[in-house]
Parts: structure tokens; sequence; C-alpha cells
């Protein structure tokens, strides 16, 4: 009798990112893509960790296209090329980018507090995807209250925790270690996908790229 059946790899995803940064959810489309595709083979648990664009956001947000010639000295028709990358990128992975809705950029950290409770309630995943959904194809202000609550309900969230949450300045701090944690760590771009907090695998990648490098850590592991 063979009892040397081989066990199934178990991998640990922490997802790096920003629920402003539109090369994210294109990521996360992709490695959710990637993770159907490997199917029951691996063993996966996916956690979001914080990342923000802008700390330092006022809470009226800026003009996008404003923001990004100050920040990276986007010209207008820089802009809208990379708008235009960014539409047919997120069609190719199902997600919808109403550009011309996003037309303004606005402090996450409220959403990153949120995002941070959701996953003791095992909610995280669906709150983040709703996030990016709320902003980029919806056009709402995911520093606005109103928002993160109606969100926070639509995900099955209690809207009251949530509320209480945002009143105050409750898991403020938690967020703020995480993100230095990944900073001292060397993020400085997202999306940024750490798996078995060793493996790092930058940007919003094709699925295949993401599906190569999960069979073959889950192989390694498996091998030795």
């Amino acid at each position: 009798m063979n009892t040397s059946t081989k066990q199934a790899a178990s991998l640990k995803i922490d997802f790096v990112s920003d629920v402003s940064c539109p090369w994210c959810i294109i990521g996360l489309k992709s490695l959710e893509q990637a993770l159907d595709n490997i199917g029951g083979q691996v063993k996966t648990e996916l956690h979001f960790q914080p990342f923000e664009l802008n700390p330092n956001m006022g809470d009226e947000g800026q003009d996008i296209t404003e923001h990004l010639a100050e920040k990276y000295g986007a010209s207008t028709e820089q802009t809208e090329r990379n708008r235009e990358a960014i539409r047919a990128r997120g069609e190719a992975v199902g997600f919808t980018f109403n550009m011309e809705k996003r037309g303004r950029i606005y402090n996450t950290f409220d959403a990153h507090r949120l995002l941070h409770w959701a996953e003791q309630e095992g909610k995280q995943h669906a709150l983040k995807k709703a996030l990016f959904e709320a902003y980029f194809t919806l056009g709402q202000d995911p520093s606005s209250h109103e928002v993160l609550l109606a969100l926070a309900e639509q995900t099955g969230l209690d809207k009251a925790r949530a509320q209480q949450i945002l009143s105050s300045d409750e898991y403020a701090q938690e967020v703020r270690l995480q993100e230095q944690f990944y900073l001292n760590s060397g993020i400085h771009s997202v999306p940024a996908i750490i798996i078995n907090d060793k493996h790092l695998i930058q940007g919003g990648q094709p699925a295949e790229v993401f599906e190569r490098a999960l069979r073959q850590i889950a192989a390694e592991q498996t091998t030795h």
C-alpha cells in the first residue's frame, strides 16, 4: 500500500496595493485567473496589505490630470495614452475602467483601515474588489465615509461597526505599521505580490506570468 501521497503545496500570498492604483486591480484580476487555472492543486491564502500612493493627499483630493503632471511630469497626451492602455488591459481581464468618471484622486487611508478590519471578518477580498469597482468603474470617492459604509454593508460587513471604526482612529496604528514594513522591505511601487514571504512579483502581470510563478514555487515546495 502506497502511503506517500504528495501533499498539496500551501502558498501565502501578500498582495500589497492601493485601491486608487489601476494596475493593482489589473494585477488582482490576473492573479485570480491564475489561481482559477491552478484550481485545487495548490492551497492558497490571500492577504491584502496596505500601500498608499499618496499618503499626504488632502480630504478634498486632487484633479487626476493635474496630479499626474505634478507627480510624474506626465503631459495630457501621455496621460490619455496611459488611460487607454489601462482601459484596454482592464477589458482584457474583465474589469471596466470608466476613466471619464475618475476625475479626481483621493486619500485612501480610511479604506485601508476598513480593509484591515474586513480581513478579521473574512470579507477582505470582497471589500477590496468593491472598492476598486467603486472608484474605477463608478467614479466614487473612496475617502468618503458614506461610500465606505455603503460598500461595507454591500459586502456583508456590519455597517454600525464600520461606522464606529471610521469615526475613530481604530486600526490606524496597525495600518501604518504594515505600510512601513513594506516600505522598509523595499516596496515602493504597487502592485507587489509576495509569495511565502520571499518571492516577489512586481506589477500588473498577465495571468500566465502569475500561474507559471505559482506552479514553480509550489513544485519547489513539494520537492523539499
